[in-house]
C-alpha cells in the first residue's frame, strides 16, 4: 500500500536510504533532511513494515524532483518501485508541474517509467541549492534524467 509518510516512518526511511547509499545505490540523507522534508516522502507499507519510498519534493514552479527511492531488496521487481513513482507523477499533476527531474544510478529503471536522460546543467535550481552541499560536488557520477509534459 503507497501512502505519505509520517513522524514514526522517518528512522525507517533513513535507515533504508543510508543502507541503499552504503552499498553505492544511492547518496545518503542526513536524519535532519528527512525530518524537514517528511511531506515530501511515500511508503510502501506491507504488514507493518517500510518495503520501499521515494520523495516528491518541488524545486520551482514547474520543476520537481524524486528522491531517495528505494525498494527492499526482497520486494524489487515486484512493482513496488513503478507504484511509487507513479505516487510522484500523480502528486506532480495535483499540483499543475509539469517536468519531474531525477539524479540516479538506476538509468535503466527509470527509462522504464518514461524518464529521458538529460544534461545536469539544464538544472540549475538542484546544482545551486543541493549539489554544491554534496561531497560528490562537482564530479557528480549519478546520470540525470527528465519525465516532461506530465
Amino acid at each position: 500500500m503507497i501512502k505519505k509518510a509520517n513522524i514514526k516512518d522517518i528512522k525507517k526511511i533513513h535507515a533504508m536510504v543510508n543502507g541503499a547509499a552504503s552499498r553505492g545505490e544511492m547518496l545518503p540523507r542526513p536524519l535532519g533532511e528527512l525530518y524537514d522534508n517528511l511531506r515530501d516522502y511515500f511508503i510502501c507499507e506491507e504488514g507493518g513494515d517500510i518495503i520501499g519510498t521515494g520523495a516528491f519534493h518541488i524545486c520551482w514552479e514547474d520543476l520537481a524532483e524524486i528522491r531517495s527511492m528505494i525498494v527492499a531488496e526482497p520486494e524489487r521487481k515486484k512493482g513496488i518501485g513503478r507504484l511509487l513513482v507513479n505516487a510522484c507523477i500523480d502528486e506532480a499533476r495535483d499540483y499543475g508541474i509539469s517536468k519531474i527531474f531525477l539524479l540516479t544510478y538506476q538509468v535503466g529503471f527509470f527509462e522504464k517509467c518514461g524518464f529521458k536522460i538529460a544534461d545536469k546543467r539544464i538544472f540549475p535550481q538542484k546544482i545551486w541549492s543541493d549539489c554544491v552541499k554534496c561531497h560528490k560536488f562537482p564530479e557528480c557520477d549519478e546520470v540525470a534524467m527528465i519525465l516532461e509534459e506530465i
